[in-house]
């Protein structure tokens, strides 16, 4: 089955959503009370991993990328928009092969911040061209990272961008954070970003990213999470949009269960998941290595077999999936990529 080319329908058959699919799915998200694990997959391992736990749960998934993947050794080796291109590359060839063709992925632009923000992510609404020019795409939903801005900045920019699509006749699908990376951020903030953005590029923002007491990283010191100021957040979003607009949550590595079941309760629609991600496989290639050291010696007659990427690959899925998996059951998200 795809998800059909409309916001309000969700048939037929999935591949790589587009910005419509993905409002309808992050609605029907808000709707139906789960949330969609979202990855900062940071090489193409990770992304084949990702999808190979949501076909186990027949789940939705997230595939988000930030500047640095973008830039990095494994997509663009230091150009963005090239970066930006092998990953969606990557994504289409995976998302059109037979064994995932039934997982519906979104792919987000997560943490773009400095002078290439808009120059990229305008890129990125015009479409890149693959096959000579024959075939151009785009991710599936938008965000820029604002910690660094002021209001009037954050407003600015997300308005470029709702401007780009509409010049260039594509519809865009907004994530808009309020700026902040720990604390609870005011419910009057909501008003103050929210309400131009939407008077004057009406129904582009389908996911707010406000402060609700988590950081990104890991912290020490816990974590205040507020399922309270999820809820108020998520209420305040939905009236002054007019729609169901869902909360992403940034920083939600080290929060145990219980906070996440009460977050996808209050209104959070969009998990971001990073520092544990890379945290468990980092420790699973360290504990690969470690446990190898003989063979990687070159007279072990397994030197070679150990040595090439898919022996530390492999050895990484194989603890890494069974939390990814984990991690969407928490979230309500398993069976939900079946339409209903």
């Amino acid at each position: 089955m795809f998800w059909t080319r409309g916001e309000a329908s969700l048939e037929a058959c999935f591949t790589l959503l587009d910005a419509l699919q993905s409002r309808a799915l992050l609605r029907r998200a808000a709707e139906k009370h789960f949330a969609i694990l979202a990855v900062n997959a940071d090489s193409p391992a990770t992304i084949t991993d990702c999808l190979e736990a949501a076909r186990e749960c027949n789940s939705p998934i997230i595939i988000e990328t930030s500047l640095w993947q973008l830039m990095g050794h494994s997509f663009g080796a230091g150009d963005p928009v090239l970066g930006l291109a092998r990953y969606l590359a990557q994504l289409i060839v995976l998302t059109e092969a037979e064994r995932f063709h039934d997982v519906p992925v979104i792919l987000h632009t997560d943490h773009i911040k400095g002078p290439l923000t808009l120059p990229l992510l305008t890129n990125a609404i015009q479409g890149l061209s693959f096959a000579n020019g024959g075939l151009s795409l785009r991710p599936s939903t938008i965000s820029l990272d604002s910690s660094e801005m002021s209001e009037a900045e954050n407003i600015t920019a997300i308005g470029a961008l709702c401007m780009c699509a509409k010049e260039c006749g594509q519809s865009i699908t907004l994530e808009m954070e309020a700026g902040v990376d720990a604390g609870v951020t005011p419910i009057e903030v909501a008003d103050r970003l929210l309400a131009p953005v939407e008077r004057e590029h009406p129904g582009c923002i389908y996911l707010w990213a406000p402060g609700v007491g988590t950081q990104h990283g890991f912290s020490e010191k816990g974590y205040p999470f507020s399922p309270e100021a999820v809820k108020r957040h998520s209420a305040r979003a939905s009236e002054i949009c007019g729609r169901p607009i869902g909360l992403a949550l940034h920083g939600s590595s080290g929060l145990p269960e219980s906070a996440l079941r009460e977050g996808v309760a209050a209104g959070v629609v969009k998990v971001n998941w990073s520092s544990e991600s890379l945290f468990i496989r980092s420790q699973a290639a360290r504990e690969f290595y470690l446990s190898h050291t003989e063979e990687f010696k070159k007279t072990h007659p397994k030197w070679k077999a150990t040595a090439m990427d898919n022996g530390v690959q492999s050895f990484v899925s194989s603890r890494y999936v069974p939390r990814v998996v984990e991690r969407i059951r928490i979230l309500g998200g398993v069976g939900q990529a079946a339409n209903g």
